[in-house]
């Protein structure tokens, strides 16, 4: 089984640098609106797990006046931090509840939270509210979210995109130096994870597929397209995607992918329970009791790895998730 690390940051030792103090007041471009902070904001609502842990990580939990939009439990070294916060939502909160705590900056990894068709409220609303709203970059670059609520994704997920909000988020703070360690560390991870996969000398007709849930269990599933998050973590690590369109998650038919039969199937697992096949146990069943599915390889030589449902999104935890699954294959014994 795949699981997610324990992931505790510490302050790291860096070479001696000077840290410009953030100039306010300081503009940046968020998904094509423009954002003006005036000072190292001192409230802030975060409206989603991903901007809400990159905070945490930066030392800014006591900033956090609200957090909303979650899937899997925060990461383990700040589930006390987490405690104090108000959780707004699990899903998605109210627009008059994200101003009801008084923020000075709104936060979000995703455009169908804040954005044209916001369910929590669009950009000109908070603007008219006389609240700055950000989304991480990793939304709207490379991606088309006009059609789909998930949006597709143009070209690859570059982690470059997920350092880059990291870096805006401490320069809003004003933590640069925050951030640079916190990058450092992540990038180090990254590294080390696609080192350790080379070493394994995979066979070169490598394949995965990444299962994130299904609507109903008995019709198409949704599944990771080939340039998201998961589309990123199998190119680092040399395994294809036998699902090839651009759409975030698209629904695939079973036959289609039985067809394709990869070597290896991922999970996703969620305390969410929106659909029946959020449950991990659900999915397992499925796959070894479903006439097409029961006969793939990756379900007969049981290579059905599980692995936290945040970590496929563009997020902390994708970086963790590289390293599991680089570590993962390790233990499938496919080295040639």
């Amino acid at each position: 089984m795949l699981r997610m690390t324990t992931v505790i940051i510490a302050v790291l030792g860096l070479a001696p640098m000077a840290f410009a103090g953030t100039d306010y007041p300081l503009t940046l471009t968020s998904c094509g609106h423009d954002v003006t902070i005036d000072k190292a904001p001192e409230r802030v609502v975060s409206v989603g797990q991903s901007t809400t842990e990159i905070l945490y990580m930066l030392g800014l939990a006591n900033k956090v006046a609200g957090t909303a939009l979650w899937i899997n439990p925060v990461l383990p070294a700040f589930a006390e931090a987490d405690s104090k916060v108000e959780r707004l939502s699990d899903n998605a909160p109210s627009f008059e509840s994200v101003l009801a705590t008084r923020p000075e900056l709104v936060v979000t990894a995703y455009e169908w939270m804040i954005g044209p068709q916001g369910a929590v409220g669009t950009r000109e609303m908070f603007d008219n509210a006389g609240i700055p709203s950000w989304i991480m970059p990793t939304e709207c670059i490379g991606k088309d979210n006009s059609q789909s609520m998930d949006g597709a994704r143009t070209v690859l997920f570059d982690a470059a995109l997920l350092y880059q909000g990291i870096e805006e988020l401490a320069q809003i703070f004003d933590v640069a130096e925050r951030g640079e360690a916190l990058i450092a560390d992540l990038k180090a991870r990254e590294t080390g994870a696609i080192e350790r996969a080379q070493a394994l000398d995979l066979p070169d007709e490598l394949s995965g597929a990444f299962w994130y849930s299904s609507a109903d269990i008995e019709i198409d599933p949704y599944v990771a397209g080939i340039n998201g998050v998961p589309g990123w973590m199998l190119s680092k690590l040399g395994v294809t995607n036998v699902v090839s369109s651009e759409e975030e998650w698209p629904t695939v038919g079973w036959e289609t992918i039985a067809r394709a039969d990869p070597t290896f199937i991922v999970a996703a697992e969620m305390n969410r329970r929106r659909f029946p096949a959020d449950d991990i146990a659900v999915k397992r069943e499925f796959l070894s009791s479903d006439p097409v599915t029961s006969q793939m390889e990756a379900v007969k030589n049981d290579r059905i790895l599980t692995l936290e449902a945040h970590a496929m999104d563009p997020s902390i935890r994708a970086i963790y998730g590289l390293e599991a699954l680089s570590d993962a294959l390790a233990s499938l014994g496919l080295s040639e």
